[in-house]
């Protein structure tokens, strides 16, 4: 359990968010989310949807069914979280 886990509790989001911020330069996919963190296609489309909402995360559609998803690196939500999540994992170790 990292400083984040042991300050809000382990959830479905949290898995998602910190599988995101692993992955921060990059764009990744539900079923490759899912696959990272052991949560159901379901739970992540679940979860990830209020962090599109409060414009943390991108969703970008590729066709008519295949989504990206990223973290905004340009929203101020999105900096103070990773600056953040830097922060009190620096502070952990």
């Amino acid at each position: 359990m990292d400083a984040l886990e042991e300050i809000f509790g382990k959830t479905a989001q949290m898995t998602v968010l910190k599988n995101l911020i692993a992955h921060k330069d990059e764009s990744t996919y539900l079923s490759g989310i899912a696959d990272e963190t052991g949560l159901s296609h379901s739970s992540v489309a679940r979860v990830i949807t209020p962090l599109i909402k409060s414009d943390i995360v991108i969703e970008k559609p590729l066709g008519k069914q295949i989504r990206t998803f990223r973290l905004n690196l340009d929203n101020e939500k999105t900096k103070l979280i990773l600056d953040f999540y830097d922060s009190i994992n620096t502070i952990s170790d």
